[in-house]
């Protein structure tokens, strides 16, 4: 079935969408599998690398790449962990859900989107567009309590200990954080897309039957 002239901008649209999709993707599943969502580095010091470490969502690596897992969420060992630090563990184990999650459905978002496109049928469109969209609010969700999770754990450390300690100590976040961001943005972009198009061929749609 040929496309008319009407439908090459809503096509152009939902190739957009799919490259937006396709890059989500690869900056998330890189960025989750990545080891620098969180930073802290120790100045002054003369050789600042051991003392430094950087974190993901999986394990911490402190000094010279010498990493250790963080303690699993869903795990037995998490009994043992006092009440006042459980909050910890609730943020910790959902955005070890909420990530991955969305990079899985990101998968699925783009075999609806490209059925949808094929198919032109606006009402496919509509949702794959809503679709995205949810996603993207799931990772910026994911995103959100990450960010609420280092700031409670760094602030919960504080109180333990001295906070003099401190005085010389950066955090911030990383790299992984930022493509974490990245990949938010493209998702959102291919969901605004999907809608766009969505209108646009439900429009052309309208011209062509009152032409007829």
């Amino acid at each position: 079935m040929g496309m008319g002239r009407g439908a090459v901008p809503a096509f152009h649209l939902c190739l957009g969408a799919a490259l937006s999709g396709i890059l989500s993707f690869g900056l998330l599943a890189v960025a989750i599998g990545s080891d620098y969502w969180y930073l802290v580095r120790v100045e002054p010091a003369r050789d600042p690398e051991p003392l430094s470490s950087h974190s993901g969502l999986w394990r911490v690596c402190e000094g010279r790449n010498v990493c250790i897992p963080l303690i699993d969420p869903f795990g037995s060992e998490t009994q043992e962990v006092p009440a006042s630090l459980q909050h910890l563990i609730c943020m910790h184990r959902a955005f070890v859900v909420m990530l991955p999650l969305s990079l899985i459905l990101l998968v699925f978002g783009w075999i609806c989107g490209v059925v949808s496109s094929l198919a032109q049928s606006c009402q496919l469109l509509f949702f794959t567009g809503c679709y995205f969209l949810l996603g993207g609010l799931l990772t910026l969700t994911g995103i959100s309590v990450y960010i609420s999770y280092s700031g409670a754990a760094f602030a919960e450390t504080l109180r333990m200990y001295n906070q003099q300690h401190f005085d010389h100590v950066r955090v911030r976040f990383g790299w992984s954080m930022a493509l974490a961001w990245l990949s938010f943005s493209s998702e959102v972009l291919a969901g605004s897309l999907l809608l766009l198009a969505a209108r646009l061929l439900r429009l052309q749609q309208a011209t062509r039957s009152v032409a007829i």
